[in-house]
């Protein structure tokens, strides 16, 4: 198993597939984007499936997520998912995607054994979409969207993050359509992952502030603490329920005590957490030759060394060098 220093098991494997978006959230990127990883740095669809079954087989990993960047955008993403869910035991399967290329390849991808996903959508106005992604896309989202959940692949998320005097306005609004639509929202605070490292914490808008927005229009339960497990997202039943919404409050009440992710990133480094400054190298081990098992102990040791916490609120807290599209949600 993957047993870090303070007893946490990682069961949950986050695997970015490439580093690339489509979009360009202005939280996220630059307006002309990064330099994407070389072709040659990726690993190739053979190497994502060998090490996945590494961690399935011989590590004790039963959910795996498949990101980015825009995992979307890996033309060899239906196949990945095909091969993982007919490894033994077989994991659960799921993507996070902004969901602009959803629409056409959510039925492959339920065929191919997902099963479930998670869009990004943080307003639900075309101009302010422009704004916020520099791309207007707001339909194909939510075409998206609306084909995932058609597809079967359910329940459909939909991530949202708020900003102060940019969209914190829209939390009811939101909120309010994904419960027409049978989705289940949640709001993510703003993390420091930025590549242009412009984060600032005093205008980050809070789960606290989200609650307030949100109770006074919804009569809002919380949902009882032993059913959240090592999940993120704290819960909460709307009007009674069954509808849920939630919120992922990183910054302000964070979980590392529960964390039980372990991160690939597109290029084949382990990473024990989002804010981690130091990784472990597969990939250049893999292509040496390494077996199963030699890759197997690379990752553990790694995996032992894992941080007690995310660190942000330490006086030497420094974001990590790669922004969040290049180490994977």
């Amino acid at each position: 198993m993957l047993v870090d220093r303070y007893g946490r098991v990682a069961t949950d494997l986050r695997v970015s597939l490439t580093d690339r978006c489509n979009l360009r959230c202005t939280y996220c990127m630059p307006e002309n984007g990064l330099a994407w990883l070389p072709g040659p740095d990726v690993l190739t669809d053979d190497e994502v499936v060998r090490l996945v079954r590494i961690a399935v087989e011989r590590l004790g990993i039963n959910e795996v997520r498949f990101t980015g960047g825009e995992p979307l955008l890996r033309r060899g993403l239906v196949d990945i998912v095909a091969a993982c869910a007919a490894l033994e035991p077989r994991p659960d399967l799921s993507l996070t995607t902004n969901a602009v290329g959803l629409a056409r390849i959510a039925a492959a991808l339920a065929a191919a054994g997902l099963d479930r996903v998670n869009g990004s959508l943080d307003t639900l106005r075309a101009d302010r979409f422009e704004q916020l992604t520099r791309r207007k896309r707001l339909d194909d989202v939510l075409a998206g969207l609306a084909a995932a959940d058609a597809a079967g692949l359910s329940p459909v998320k939909v991530n949202a993050v708020l900003m102060r005097d940019v969209n914190d306005d829209e939390a009811v609004d939101l909120l309010g359509w994904a419960l027409g639509n049978g989705y289940e929202l949640r709001f993510i605070e703003q993390m420091p992952l930025d590549a242009q490292h412009g984060w600032d914490r005093a205008r980050m808008v809070t789960a606290g502030d989200i609650l307030a927005a949100l109770q006074r229009h919804y009569h809002l339960t919380p949902e009882a603490s032993d059913h959240r497990g090592s999940a993120p997202a704290e819960r909460w039943l709307v009007d009674g329920g069954p509808a849920r919404v939630g919120i992922i409050a990183s910054v302000t009440r964070p979980f590392c005590g529960t964390c039980d992710r372990t991160r690939l990133t597109a290029d084949g480094q382990v990473r024990t957490c989002l804010f981690a400054r130091e990784e472990s190298d597969l990939r250049g081990a893999m292509r040496a030759g390494a077996s199963d098992d030699e890759l197997a102990q690379r990752w553990t040791t790694a995996m032992a060394g894992k941080a007690a916490g995310h660190g942000i609120d330490d006086p030497g807290f420094l974001q990590p060098d790669r922004p969040m599209s290049a180490i994977g949600g």
